[in-house]
């Protein structure tokens, strides 16, 4: 069974550092995406970043040079680094993860690629 668990998340002031966590565990499929996303209350769950196994990465135009993913393959664990943080980035951050084959044509961002979620750290952000 998979399981996702996040950590890390937390409040801080607008410009502060964050670094999130996903520890995960109970899949063996190799050719996968692992991505972040966030949800802020009323709104759609958004992608903000995804990296393949093989170490590319894409990131949702409202991050881009603001916050860095990455993974330490060897411990199963997924990392988003969030710096120059804003209270619009303030929302739910989850964790995802791709455990089986999807259509390659679903963008990495796209919330139907991943069939594993965590169960989400909250992110606030401080003017």
């Amino acid at each position: 069974q998979v399981q996702l668990v996040e950590s890390g998340g937390g409040s801080v002031r607008s410009g502060g550092s964050l670094r999130l966590s996903c520890a995960a565990s109970g899949y063996t499929y190799s050719n996968h995406w692992k991505g972040w996303f966030r949800q802020a209350p009323g709104e759609e769950r958004e992608g903000v970043a995804a990296i393949h196994n093989d170490g590319n990465t894409t990131y949702g135009d409202s991050v881009k040079g603001r916050f860095t993913i990455s993974q330490d393959n060897a411990k199963n664990t997924l990392y988003l680094q969030m710096d120059n943080l804003k209270p619009e980035d303030t929302a739910m951050y989850f964790c995802a993860v791709q455990t089986m084959s999807t259509s390659p044509a679903l963008h990495p961002l796209s919330r139907l690629r991943y069939n594993s979620w965590g169960q989400g750290t909250q992110v606030t952000v401080s003017s």
